[in-house]
């Protein structure tokens, strides 16, 4: 698959990731001679890789935890915004956002997330404000 990157995950995932392997090494005890080891980190319950439907219906019960979201509302397409959303809010550039969701150009970033993408006539603003210590309650 073309898209296939390899990126560092934070200590979170590391640690969340961990809990995945201990907890997939009791539906493997548990599924016994079914289980089916592809060495993806997740699964169905027998191993299998998940398709698209298993996807959606997994991340909706996850989103059903969620206070004040409506699950129908939300798809794990959204994951993508929210990714693009933070790391330009947080003055990455939007070139290295591109290189992370693994588009060929930030053109392609632009065009699919363009209302995530915090304008450039704010980054000036931003920075001054960072200079001079303004927080939002003066």
């Amino acid at each position: 698959m073309a898209s296939r990157r390899t990126l560092a995950p934070p200590r979170p995932c590391i640690d969340a990731l961990r809990t995945v392997a201990v907890r997939r090494a009791s539906e493997c005890a548990a599924a016994g001679s079914r289980w089916h080891d592809s060495g993806l980190v997740f699964t169905t319950r027998f191993g299998t890789a998940l398709d698209a439907a298993d996807v959606r219906r997994d991340f909706r019960t996850v989103m059903r935890g969620a206070e004040g979201i409506n699950p129908k509302d939300w798809t794990p397409r959204e994951l993508g915004h929210s990714f693009v959303s933070l790391f330009s809010d947080n003055g990455l550039p939007i070139d290295e956002i591109a290189r992370l969701v693994g588009h060929s150009s930030s053109a392609v970033t632009k065009l699919v997330y363009r209302q995530q993408i915090r304008p450039v006539v704010q980054s000036g603003a931003v920075i001054m404000d960072r200079i001079f210590d303004v927080n939002e309650d003066s």
